[in-house]
C-alpha cells in the first residue's frame, strides 16, 4: 500500500558544493564541485546555472576559472537558495486525489491541506533566517572538534 517518494536531494547537495565553495576561497571548476558530491560535472553545471541566474554564483570561463560566489555567505540564506533551484517540493506527501468527488477525501484533503501548508510555512521561514554563514561556523566548529580529538588521541599513544 505504501509508496515511497525519493528524496529530493538538490537543497542539501547544492548547500554542500556552496560551502566548499566558500571555504576553498577560490574558483572551482565543475568537475571539483562534481567530486565533493560523487556525481557528474553536467549536474553541476545544469544546477550552478540556475543559481547564477538568480546572482548567487559567479563563472568564469579558462585557465583559473570556475564557480565563486557572487555574494558574502552572511547574504545568503537556505530560503535564496531554495528559491534558485526552482522551490522544490518541501514536503513529500499529498492528497490521494486533488479533486474528489467524494465529501469524506474532501474533509480528508481540507484537514491535510492545511497542515502541509503550516508545514511549509513553518519550513519556509525558518530557510529564511538560516545563513550560509551559519552552516560555515557550524562546519568550522565541527571541524575544530574533530582536530582536538585526534590531536588528543595521537597525544596519548
Amino acid at each position: 500500500m505504501y509508496c515511497y517518494m525519493k528524496q529530493d536531494s538538490r537543497l542539501s547537495a547544492t548547500l554542500h558544493v556552496l560551502l566548499h565553495m566558500a571555504d576553498r576561497g577560490a574558483p572551482m571548476t565543475s568537475e571539483e564541485l562534481a567530486a565533493c558530491l560523487g556525481t557528474n560535472p553536467v549536474v553541476i553545471r545544469r544546477t550552478m546555472a540556475g543559481l547564477r541566474e538568480t546572482g548567487l554564483v559567479h563563472s568564469e570561463k579558462g585557465h583559473g576559472g570556475g564557480w565563486t560566489l557572487a555574494r558574502a555567505l552572511d547574504a545568503i540564506t537556505l530560503g535564496d537558495v531554495h528559491r534558485a533551484l526552482g522551490e522544490p517540493a518541501l514536503i513529500a506527501l499529498g492528497h490521494r486525489s486533488e479533486n474528489p468527488q467524494c465529501l469524506v477525501e474532501q474533509a480528508v484533503n481540507s484537514a491535510l491541506g492545511e497542515a502541509f501548508a503550516e508545514a511549509e510555512a513553518l519550513l519556509a521561514g525558518h530557510f529564511d533566517r538560516v545563513r550560509l554563514s551559519d552552516l560555515a561556523a557550524d562546519f568550522s566548529r565541527r571541524f575544530d572538534e574533530r582536530r582536538q580529538i585526534h590531536a588528543k588521541h595521537n597525544h596519548t599513544l
